[in-house]
């Protein structure tokens, strides 16, 4: 398919997406394919060409098994050793043709492309023009070059009320508001992204104000987002910890409709270190293109190291939200990892063997990385650079916990019934989220020692997200044959536009159901995998987030380019 199909573009039998689930995108040639059938009384399957009764595959059903997500008794259909392009269907007796699917060579590219202009598309503080947006434009919103700095984050130099300006960045989520901590990690895996693969980012184009110049759109756009992070900064190295109205808008409001006075809030550790290792990760990406932002790497580096001496003299500054703010807190009450985050990339950067000591890496976590764990990013940039680290580095240990790390979720996708890494514990807000972190890692390990397994689950993973999940929709907004089309998302609510904002990766199914009261439909389950709502209300399972929508871009770019 490769482009955004909308709901009526297929008149297959709603039916279909509850019994034989597929990648409602497509599947690089090479790809590792598997459908997920809801077991019944048939043992084999058959790949057909779409619309026909033309046989272009048969295989025998896996052994079935129960996925506890899900409660759902399925069996796994593996048609891998199909690579000639075209579009299919997964047929087995008994039950209606699956979605149809496509083969071909560039399938991720067009969701690729998708899942990053969704932050041009959400960009702050400027008209978006019909040129780059279509039916997406909109007048600028939140010009924000009159912030007020509130009572909690007030200081002798910059007492309450203080009047700043902190233009640019990307709306956060559903909402208007922007957050230091969660702009960490994900202006870092989209630098990441361009880091591992800068050739194919080199030449793929979003149509945006800035692709003329000679920087890739990936970082022209990241620029946005880093601009505005620099203002964040107070005089004195510390962070605030986020940009934001006192109340949610109501879902119909436009940014432009938006003049709430605006207000930078407490300045936290977290915050600090966050962007002190996304600015010292963007020194480096950046110094290449000096001719196009003149200074900005040496910039970047000064406030990148003004932020750890904040950070040094004040280690535990935790976020408490404001009694009179009512926005999202993103509070961490740990921020061990944030210093350890901070400190390789600081490292990376400068080669300073004293930010390695800070660091203590024996002592950092493997884990899927969060916005409020970071620690696996500390291992994803070590492994990066690790040919060009100081002699004090420890190449083997930095091997070894990606490895591990890697191993851990190819053993749970091998016991998973759905053939995911996914399990019931995974299912929180942003379910989706952590299924593409987890490929993100699995693909790490990929990078580092080839073992193809290690992209075969992440491939899953992906798939997990275009459709091939017990909802029977995909997750990404304007792609497939059953996308989610009501996002939680001001943007989409409120512009007039039936479809949503493309190339968005809702939260997921998770059974938190918190918001329930607010719906006027029920959840259709209670277990973790089935409880989903494509509904503006459900702000659990179908609001959007820049952390969420930054591993799609990584994965689905990355399985373009690895895919062999």
């Amino acid at each position: 398919m490769g482009v955004a199909v909308v709901m009526a573009a297929h008149a297959e039998n709603n039916a279909s997406t509850n019994s034989i689930h597929v990648n409602q995108l497509g599947y690089l040639p090479a790809a590792h394919k598997v459908a997920a059938i809801l077991a019944g009384d048939a043992n084999s399957f058959e790949v057909i060409k779409a619309d026909s009764n033309v046989v272009a595959l048969r295989g025998k059903l896996g052994k079935g098994a129960t996925w506890e997500p899900s409660g759902q008794n399925i069996r796994l259909a593996d048609f891998s050793a199909l690579r000639q392009a075209g579009e299919y269907q997964i047929r087995v007796k008994g039950l209606p043709d699956s979605v149809h699917f496509s083969i071909a060579a560039n399938e991720y590219e067009s969701v690729n492309q998708a899942a990053l202009k969704y932050y041009y598309l959400n960009r702050a503080s400027t008209d978006i023009e019909a040129k780059y947006a279509g039916k997406f434009a909109r007048a600028a919103g939140h010009p924000d070059d009159h912030v007020l700095v509130h009572a909690s984050a007030a200081t002798t130099t910059r007492p309450e009320g203080t009047v700043i300006s902190s233009a640019k960045g990307w709306y956060d989520a559903g909402d208007y508001n922007k957050y230091i901590v969660n702009s960490g990690i994900t202006t870092y895996t989209l630098l990441a992204a361009y880091e591992h693969f800068p050739q194919y980012y080199n030449t793929l184009s979003t149509n945006i104000p800035e692709s003329t110049d000679a920087v890739p759109d990936l970082l022209n756009e990241v620029m946005w987002n880093l601009e505005w992070m620099l203002t964040m900064q107070d005089e004195d190295g510390g962070m605030y910890h986020k940009l934001t109205n006192k109340l949610f808008d109501n879902m119909l409001i436009m940014p432009i409709q938006s003049t709430k006075e605006r207000y930078v809030v407490q300045k936290t550790t977290a915050a600090t270190l966050d962007f002190a290792a996304v600015m010292a990760t963007a020194s480096r990406v950046y110094k290449q293109y000096d001719s196009v932002y003149p200074g900005f790497s040496s910039r970047a580096l000064k406030a990148a190291e003004h932020a750890w001496q904040w950070a040094q003299a004040n280690p535990a500054v935790l976020y408490h939200q404001p009694v009179d703010v009512k926005t999202g807190g993103y509070d961490d009450g740990n921020v061990s990892d944030e210093f350890a985050w901070a400190a390789a990339e600081l490292y990376i950067t400068t080669r300073n063997d004293d930010y390695y000591r800070a660091l203590h890496l024996q002592n950092v976590l493997t884990v899927v990385p969060s916005w409020g764990d970071v620690n696996g990013l500390v291992w994803m940039s070590l492994a990066q650079h690790r040919k060009n680290l100081t002699v004090i580095a420890d190449q083997q240990l930095i091997a070894t916990r990606i490895d591990q790390l890697a191993n851990i979720l190819l053993s749970r996708t091998e016991k998973s019934a759905y053939d995911v890494a996914l399990q019931t514990s995974d299912f929180v807000w942003g379910s989706n989220a952590v299924a593409l972190n987890q490929a993100m890692m699995l693909i790490q390990g990929y990078r580092l020692n080839g073992t193809r397994a290690y992209l075969d689950a992440a491939q899953s993973l992906f798939d997990y997200v275009i459709g091939r999940n017990p909802t029977g929709y995909t997750f990404v907004t304007g792609f497939g044959t059953k996308p989610a089309m009501h996002p939680h998302h001001r943007l989409s609510e409120a512009d007039g536009v039936v479809d949503p904002i493309p190339g968005m990766l809702t939260g997921g199914a998770t059974s938190l159901q918190i918001d329930s009261k607010g719906c006027k439909q029920p959840y259709p389950s209670k277990l973790p995998a089935l409880s989903y709502l494509d509904d503006v209300c459900s702000y659990t399972t179908n609001e959007i987030a820049i952390n969420w929508n930054a591993p799609l871009v990584y994965v689905s770019g990355a399985l373009q380019v690895l895919t062999k």
